[in-house]
């Protein structure tokens, strides 16, 4: 069955350009892809409703070409509250690399670090970084490490709960958890640290990490 999922990306550190471009060089035979780069004023909690799977690729600025906050109150009408509570009612969600950016301890979106159950805390200049499955699962099933130019994400685990998965080493960033599953409510939440440039988008056991993610968070 075709799964229809909705990607959420492009802000001005992470132009959607490079997942565009990741897409077209992966087989996505059991997925539909539909782009939103400008969520701020195109996300509902209805409009989110009809997909099978959320993947957030955004760090929350508007887009690429604004770096204004998407999340507003009393103007967005999807932002950290409604992504807590789409997870808790049964929605599955991909945090990937920079939708892991949003919320922190003097971030305005607590209910986005809730859900996700980490937060983005720094990053080395971008280096060779290498990615080790660490469990064994369906995310992980047919995948091996690999080494790419990436950024290499330093994460702070706020949720006892996470399955990590994935770590990832580099020369200045160690060792780090770097993909974990986690359950919330009814749903289901996968977090992918590694996705900033286009050689680690275009790496075959990335993708397989991107699309089984995917097919976990929604019950595939």
């Amino acid at each position: 069955m075709n799964m229809n999922v909705l990607l959420v990306c492009d802000d001005v550190w992470h132009p959607a350009e490079i997942i565009e471009r990741g897409l077209r060089s992966m087989d996505c035979e059991d997925m539909t892809f539909d782009l939103v780069k400008t969520a701020k004023d195109i996300l509902t909690p209805a409009f989110v409703s009809r997909y099978d799977a959320l993947v957030n690729a955004s760090g929350g600025a508007i887009n690429a070409a604004n770096n204004n906050p998407w999340f507003e109150p009393g103007v967005t009408e999807f932002g950290p509250e409604e992504f807590r509570e789409y997870v808790r009612a049964g929605g599955g969600l991909v945090a990937l690399h920079a939708g892991l950016t949003i919320g922190g301890p003097s971030s305005p979106a607590p209910a986005y670090t809730e859900v996700v159950g980490s937060y983005f805390v720094s990053h080395p200049p971008r280096e060779m970084t290498h990615v080790t499955v660490t469990a064994e699962n369906d995310v992980t099933r047919g995948v091996v490490g690999f080494s790419e130019r990436d950024e290499h994400y330093q994460l702070a685990i706020t949720a006892l709960d996470i399955e990590p998965f994935l770590q990832t080493e580099s020369e200045h960033g160690g060792v780090t958890i770097s993909g974990y599953l986690r359950r919330f409510g009814q749903g289901r939440v996968a977090a992918l640290a590694p996705g900033h440039t286009l050689a680690v988008w275009e790496n075959p056991n990335f993708q397989a990490l991107f699309k089984n993610a995917i097919r976990w968070a929604a019950g595939r």
